[in-house]
């Protein structure tokens, strides 16, 4: 992984001190609330439902299993809300009266959609001291909120990718470094997010990013990205256009200036809901591109060139993504045990099912990548405690070299296991609870925190992700029903990507109760799903209750149409929506959407 300079650690230790001393003039009173509100937000200080959400930057998903170690203590000794505010969370959670919400928890962090890790019950008096130890391991929340560029997410196999065509981490990291406190962009009409993938598959969710860039190769073997702007969900779900099918590799920063300035120019401030860029460009088609590419000659012409990217200055950050050395079975303290573990692996099932779904190949063929699964009954998706947090950097010191990576569907990847220690690995992450040979599979769903947490959300995600947890247990069954994309938001802001979901769900609020809209057909660009594009609503809202008999219905379907190997989202595109969406609506429950009585 990325080696941080002495630069990034000053940078971020003056950056903490910096936000103790916005946060004591605060507390005290000499900073009042609205001028100290942009001040947190720019460090990822967020004023939550209930209590503060703290959301700490992972750029392109790489942890370090010190950080992994200081995520653990800082969801330890420090997500826990003072008792008075807990009971009051507590009680109005009783008061909505769902028997399938979780009593709420503290002491955890959350893994994100976009590679982050968030907490939500950070009392706001202990924030610098929180910054603090972020920053002891080169961490910060800087620019993990506001209308700026936000963190640079990227696919969680980047530089161990099989059908990699170049590593898109250093890349990642020049785009950190430009983007990081640029004057120009700190105050966007909209917040503003990046994906940039390296590999054939897209698993980086280009299409659905304000830009999303692919590395290739021109005809003439030359490096070079293709340019896609204009993604993003919410409202108005939109999957970007290319605008230049090859951008020379060492132009990636000038053409973004120039993306980013036209869009700061003409974006809208007027209206949130039509602030981001894909706004700008579906209204202004060719003229926007036009206006880039006159930036962006601009840019190159008059400007010296300032952001070209020389070989120097890319062999410098490239240096800092070294592969570890490949390490031997003979790491082992206890050979003989070992050898005890692969032979009572090899006879289970379950360690077979596990290395189909949880284990990839690696462009090194003596390694492989290995998923740990945080997606358990119990717990929110996503959800890690601060003791498996300490757990999975042990695993990491002892099987990946020090690495883990959050992925985008909200489990922890190990990049550097060596082949001969997967029973090992296995036993280890079983024992933690990590081991569960799900992923990719229907209870592998995402899902935002929802209304248990966000001040944002129309209704709870947790509760309903759980409840669909619990009708499908039987690996048996989950592994028949074989590989769906279950996305839920709690809101239309669309942080659990219910837009590129196969089946997805979103909360929504009619007449101050919590209701669920259903979506079907969504794909997010991997080669499972096909290209990027939304689901379509099958009609109108559900209650909370219905939605796990909604899901059922739906994968009934499934079952009776499906043709042999085949998955859900193929049988849903050769069956047709329709056939599904009457699925859907035949599990309404009558009761539920009966006119109250009056008296």
């Amino acid at each position: 992984m990325y080696h941080y300079t002495e630069f990034d650690r000053q940078f971020v230790q003056q950056r903490a001190a910096q936000f103790r001393d916005q946060l004591q003039r605060n507390l005290t009173g000499t900073l009042g609330d609205d001028e100290f509100r942009p001040l947190r937000l720019q460090n990822g200080w967020y004023i939550q439902r209930y209590a503060p959400m703290l959301r700490v930057s992972v750029p392109y998903g790489e942890l370090s299993s010190a950080q992994l170690r200081v995520l653990a203590q800082i969801a330890r000794e420090y997500d826990r809300p003072d008792p008075e505010l807990l009971q009051r969370a507590q009680s109005t959670q009783d008061a909505l009266g769902n028997p399938a919400a979780p009593k709420l928890r503290f002491g955890y962090g959350h893994f994100s959609t976009r590679q982050n890790v968030q907490f939500n019950w950070i009392p706001l008096r202990k924030a610098a001291d929180v910054m603090d130890l972020l920053a002891s391991v080169n961490m910060h929340g800087i620019q993990t909120s506001g209308n700026c560029i936000r963190n640079i997410a990227s696919d969680a196999l980047a530089g161990v990718a099989v059908d990699e065509i170049a590593d898109p981490r250093p890349f990642c990291e020049l785009v950190r470094q430009w983007s990081t406190l640029h004057p120009e962009f700190a105050f966007l009409p909209r917040k503003f997010k990046i994906s940039i993938n390296g590999a054939r598959e897209d698993r980086a969710a280009i299409g659905w990013y304000d830009v999303g860039l692919q590395l290739g190769r021109s005809a003439q073997g030359e490096l070079g990205f293709a340019v896609r702007v204009g993604g993003g969900m919410g409202r108005t779900p939109t999957i970007s256009p290319v605008v230049r099918e090859f951008l020379p590799w060492n132009q990636v920063l000038n053409y973004l200036e120039a993306v980013i300035r036209v869009y700061n120019r003409y974006g809208r401030r007027d209206n949130t809901w039509k602030a981001r860029i894909k706004i700008l460009v579906k209204a202004e088609g060719q003229r926007y591109i036009d206006q880039v590419e006159e930036e962006f000659r601009q840019i190159v012409a008059h400007d010296g060139a300032a952001h070209t990217i020389t070989q120097a200055e890319f062999d410098r950050v490239n240096a800092g993504f070294v592969a570890p050395v490949a390490r031997t079975a003979a790491h082992s303290a206890d050979a003989k045990v070992a050898d005890i573990l692969r032979a009572a692996a090899l006879g289970d099932v379950e360690y077979s099912r596990w290395l189909t779904r949880n284990v990839l190949p690696h462009k090194d063929p003596q390694l492989r990548a290995v998923t740990l699964s945080f997606k358990r009954l119990g717990f929110a998706p996503g959800d890690a405690s601060a003791d498996q947090l300490d757990a999975a950097a042990k695993l990491a010191d002892q099987f990946s070299a020090g690495e883990a990576r959050v992925t985008h569907e909200q489990n922890l990847l190990l990049p550097w296991v060596h082949e001969d220690h997967l029973p090992e690995l296995w036993h280890a992450a079983r024992a933690l609870g990590l081991a569960k040979p799900n992923i990719g599979l229907l209870t592998d769903m995402i899902s935002c925190p929802g209304g248990d947490f966000c001040a944002l959300a129309n209704a709870r995600s947790i509760p309903i992700a759980q409840a669909i947890a619990e009708r499908y247990q039987d690996l048996d069954e989950l592994h028949d029903l074989d590989e769906i994309d279950l996305h839920i938001s709690g809101c239309i802001n669309s942080c659990g990507h219910h837009h590129s979901g196969h089946i997805g769900i979103l909360g929504v609020d009619k007449d101050g109760r919590e209701w669920y809209q259903v979506s079907l057909g969504g794909a997010d660009g991997s080669t499972l799903s096909g290209p990027a594009q939304p689901g379509k609503i099958v009609g109108p809202s559900f209650s909370a209750a219905e939605i796990p008999d909604v899901v059922e219905a739906l994968l009934d379907h499934y079952r009776d149409q499906r043709h042999s190997g085949e998955t859900f989202i193929a049988t849903l595109r050769r069956v047709g929506f329709d056939a599904f969406k009457n699925a859907a609506n035949g599990a309404r429950h009558p009761a539920a959407h009966a006119e109250p009585e009056t008296v």
